[in-house]
């Protein structure tokens, strides 16, 4: 994929001396390790989403708390960027380092501190894998419920920064929605708590604030969260439609019907085809769409579900509704779902993958507005999406080695979420906004609600230090995108506006 660098993020901040910042570091901090030769700094140029790529000028890998702090207080003192990164899965550019700026990567702080099965909550440091949350409450019949399909490799601190999601966050939410508290350190090295081990805590709710705050606020040191006990019993149901408007009216008849599953997904005939070719899940590939519809709880209430919801589709116009015979073609059909993306990456040199939302009732005029959009910028779009919440991922294929194609892409990825800010959605659901929709969010929130999100970026962080230049946009950014007018001549927060 081309590299692409936003040349106003690097260009507004003041040079730093390598040399000098490297030496501060070593002196004070020993034991700390530093990658600092090129070649040893190209790892970590970018996240998932590899259109943007920029060489960090230093990577510190701490191993301590105390060496975290240094870190930051020494940056803080020289007024040096402090990007924190996790396991550099994320999707938006959010991770994405900067060329006079230091890369924090907290992944080796990689343990489960305590699970109190009585209580159904995990202490764990930030890098700890989603999946080993779950792996290490299974004993106790507990797991954790967010399941993010990189579950297998992203860390629960890039969860907490993303807000991430998963197949199963209908029913059981976003991170947000499973945390009880986070530890966290200041721009200038100021432990702080937010949120507590009980259900509430007194004050603002400065938990759910962080949530999502894409590494803008501070810089997670451990997560508190919750864990569920494991339902007895899931079944999930296959259904093939013959349009994506029917499987797109489907979803809203399943919720309308007063079921809300454990799981809903949808995939169009494209991303079937990929990940049949690639999984054998045994997808029907004649079909124009399919929905997975997992049902868990109890016996009982999962099979008088289960023929609820069967019933439903059917009528919604199913073509087939095929219900898995036992746990392994359950897994299977998931395995299918989850492994959508690099299934469909085989089918093209390059794909960019969007997050978007919108409310439920509007999934088929979208889903065909996205057919549209496809014809008019000549990329191939697949559809895998979380249809029960309305999150959409759109993969636009393309070839970067194609003159233009890589424009088209970013052109018509642009253009699907501004449609799902038509619609009443949002530019994200679970991927954040980083680098990659920071001018849709231009298109989301108008200049007054620009200015109260760079008010709380300024009481975290008033120099405007950690992870600059993603996530909010400045007035001057969106004024240059056209999306909106600055009020009155004037921009608040002068010290932000750098980027």
């Amino acid at each position: 994929m081309n590299i692409l660098y936003d040349e106003r993020v690097d260009g507004a901040l003041p040079d730093v001396d390598k040399n000098a910042l490297l030496l501060a570091l070593q002196t004070r901090l020993p034991d700390l390790e530093i990658l600092h030769q090129r070649e040893t700094l190209k790892p970590y140029e970018c996240d998932g989403l590899s259109a943007y790529r920029t060489t960090p000028m230093l990577v510190v890998l701490p191993r301590h708390i105390d060496e975290v702090r240094g870190v930051l207080r020494l940056c803080h003192e020289r007024k040096v960027p402090v990007v924190a990164r996790g396991a550099g899965t994320g999707l938006s550019g959010g991770a994405l380092p900067l060329e006079k700026g230091v890369l924090l990567v907290m992944a080796r702080f990689n343990n489960i501190l305590h699970i109190d099965p009585a209580a159904r909550t995990a202490r764990v440091q930030p890098g700890v894998r989603n999946l080993a949350i779950s792996q290490a409450a299974a004993p106790f019949g507990l797991y954790y419920a967010p399941d993010p399909s990189s579950q297998i490799a992203c860390s629960i601190g890039g969860n907490v920064a993303e807000n991430a999601g998963g197949v199963h966050c209908l029913k059981y939410g976003l991170t947000v929605h499973n945390l009880l508290k986070v530890d966290i350190l200041t721009v200038d090295g100021e432990h702080l708590t937010l949120g507590s081990q009980a259900l509430d805590s007194p004050g603002f709710d400065l938990l759910a604030l962080f949530t999502g705050s894409e590494g803008m606020l501070g810089v997670i040191t451990e997560v508190t969260v919750k864990l569920l006990p494991k339902p007895q019993t899931a079944k999930v149901l296959l259904a093939a439609f013959d349009s994506v408007e029917k499987a797109g009216r489907a979803v809203g008849d399943i919720i309308a019907a007063g079921i809300i599953p454990g799981g809903l997904e949808m995939m169009d005939n494209l991303a079937i085809r990929a990940a049949e070719d690639f999984i054998h899940a045994g997808y029907p590939v004649d079909a124009e769409a399919i929905l997975l519809c997992e049902l868990d709880g109890v016996e009982a209430d999962v099979h008088d579900d289960c023929d609820r919801v069967r019933q439903v589709l059917k009528q919604a116009g199913a073509t087939e509704v095929r219900q898995a015979r036992d746990e392994a073609e359950r897994v299977r059909f998931w395995a299918g779902r989850k492994n959508a993306f690099p299934a469909v990456g085989r089918l093209s040199p390059d794909y960019y993958c969007m997050d978007g939302t919108i409310p439920r009732r509007e999934l088929p005029g979208v889903l065909r507005a996205i057919a549209a959009l496809s014809t008019e910028y000549g990329l191939r779009v697949a559809n895998v999406f979380h249809a029960g919440d309305g999150n959409m991922h759109p993969l636009i294929l393309f070839d970067a080695n194609q003159p233009g194609e890589l424009d088209r892409a970013e052109a018509l990825g642009g253009k699907i979420l501004e449609l799902c800010v038509e619609v009443g959605g949002s530019i994200t659901g679970e991927h954040g906004v980083g680098r990659e929709k920071i001018n849709q969010m231009c298109a989301q929130f108008n200049s007054d609600e620009l200015t109260v999100f760079h008010a709380v970026k300024a009481a975290f962080d008033p120099s405007g230090l950690l992870n600059p230049g993603k996530n909010i946009p400045t007035l001057h950014r969106c004024a240059e995108f056209g999306a909106m007018h600055v009020h009155m001549g004037q921009l608040p927060f002068p010290d932000l506006e750098r980027f």
